[in-house]
């Protein structure tokens, strides 16, 4: 197991419907997401979604009658999905993004990588090796939709400091430390029980993207790249394979 799988399996993947607000809302934001990106999805079509986690964009995805394969490496979450897609056309796999050709029967029209899931992978080389398998995934006119938080340039002060949701019972904070290269997120959760607070805290590496550099490589490997921002303040590059 990756540093990273273990931050999300023993940290994350429990609270991570109560981050993003709950199932539905998950939903709603990614169905707006999807709106947003104006894909025309039709029925019968097939896509997939690497890093799926709780589903929010292979349930709406699902729910307009494509047939999506959901990948990610959390079961915890991918447990929810399947409670989620039942009666839906989405299967879903725990596996590593690393190996999604090995699940996929067929040359998809739409590929999604979408939250922040390429900065978690282990290296440079690895993101090269990912975005090389991907062009070959997908036929000419297909498209392939990555998101990601730009962090190749350092913040500094309190500006590292990130507050990411909180209620009565419950705070989640994450502190953001510069490496070349990486950024270390520390995770801080605290949790009331009763009148007492306990905190856990957790860390993991995440890669500083560059977007000019992903783009330029993107359309070396003969995609066509619009550059956007999305509405949750991440990078959003639109790629359609020429």
């Amino acid at each position: 197991m990756t540093a990273v799988e273990a931050h999300y399996q023993n940290h994350l993947a429990p609270v991570y419907a109560w981050m993003v607000g709950g199932l539905e809302a998950a939903f709603e934001a990614g169905a707006e997401e999807l709106d947003e990106l104006a894909l025309a999805p039709r029925a019968g079509e097939f896509a997939v979604d690497l890093g799926a986690g709780l589903g929010g964009h292979a349930v709406p995805l699902a729910r307009q009658g494509m047939r999506v394969l959901a990948i990610d490496s959390s079961e915890e979450m991918l447990s929810s999905l399947r409670q989620s897609a039942v009666e839906l056309p989405l299967q879903v796999v725990n596996d590593d993004l690393l190996n999604f050709r090995s699940h996929v029967p067929e040359r998809p029209r739409l590929i999604l990588c979408m939250g922040d899931t390429i900065t978690h992978l282990p290296s440079m080389a690895t993101l090269e090796r990912f975005m090389t398998m991907v062009a070959n995934a997908i036929p000419s006119g297909g498209v392939f939709v990555t998101t990601f938080r730009d962090y190749s340039k350092a913040l500094e002060g309190e500006q590292r400091f990130v507050h990411v949701r909180s209620d009565a019972d419950r705070i989640l904070t994450c502190f953001l430390e510069y490496q070349s290269g990486v950024v270390t997120v520390h995770d801080m959760l605290h949790e009331r029980a009763g009148e007492r607070w306990t905190m856990r805290v957790s860390a993991y590496q995440k890669l500083r993207v560059r977007p000019d550099t992903l783009i330029a490589r993107l359309r070396d490997l003969g995609f066509s790249v619009e550059h956007q921002t999305s509405g949750r303040g991440m990078v959003r590059l639109v790629c359609t394979r020429r």
